[in-house]
């Protein structure tokens, strides 16, 4: 018997049957309990072998997805803002206006829950089965000027060209040079239409133009971002800041 379990965990491994391979005596031992039908042990197999592996390839695509540590978003308070309500969150949540391939711009000052609600969104949308990402405006510009260079960068690049949503957190938070620039126009001009964004920014489109130093690719690129597009506009104190937490407690500090 020990030969033909052997056996069986090789032709599991063989056949990626990743819950047969890892629990081969434990569900040998639960049938021979339970001796249900052949039919009954056969369905039931291969139910927990496909469970198992919708398992696996959700944590693997949240994975890819790059999420930040805090994105659940029935966490959400929305106290943070008055700019969103739960019915709305609840319509984003469902994901229409992916399928409708509309995008999603966020504004408002630090703090106030754009980088919370745009990786929660991405969550959502990885759940439902989506090729979702989140990343920082850093992040991408990194990887669009090193993709031709690295094939880390170049498979990451990849990726969203075959994305369905695309979370861009803190866009034109910092200066980018105008070969950046170009780049990252190119990218958005060929997702255009066919996978839905996620923007969060606390800069006006005038300041999009500084931060590029090209008043005219600013306008081509807002012109792409907003032809099919929500702005949300959040308002409210800073959440990190009114939630501030020490190191040391108030009796420690005295």
């Amino acid at each position: 018997m020990i030969d033909q379990i052997k056996q069986i965990k090789q032709n599991a491994d063989y056949l990626r049957l990743s819950l047969i391979r890892n629990q081969a005596e434990a569900i040998i031992h639960t049938a021979q309990i339970n001796k249900p039908s052949y039919l009954d042990y056969t369905h039931n197999l291969l139910e927990q072998e496909v469970l198992q592996r919708k398992r696996t390839d959700l944590e693997r695509r949240i994975k890819m997805a790059n999420l930040p540590r805090h994105h659940d978003l029935a966490n959400y308070d929305y106290k943070v803002s008055s700019s969103i309500s739960e019915k709305q969150m609840t319509e984003l949540r469902q994901m229409v206006w992916v399928e409708q391939v509309y995008n999603l711009v966020l504004m408002g000052p630090s703090g106030t829950g754009k980088s919370f609600i745009a990786a929660g969104l991405i969550n959502d949308a990885v759940d439902k089965g989506y090729k979702a990402y989140f990343t920082t405006m850093e992040d991408l510009i990194n990887i669009l000027r090193m993709k031709e260079i690295t094939a880390t960068a170049l498979s990451a690049y990849n990726r969203y060209l075959k994305a369905h949503l695309i979370a861009i957190d803190d866009i034109m938070l910092f200066p980018i040079k105008k070969n950046e620039a170009v780049a990252l126009f190119n990218l958005i001009n060929h997702l255009h239409e066919q996978c839905s964004l996620i923007i969060t920014t606390n800069k006006s489109p005038k300041q999009w133009a500084e931060s590029m130093d090209d008043e005219i690719l600013a306008t081509a690129l807002l012109d792409r971002i907003l032809y099919r597009c929500e702005v949300v506009k959040l308002d409210g104190q800073s959440y990190r800041m009114e939630n501030r937490k020490n190191i040391f407690t108030q009796e420690q500090l005295k």
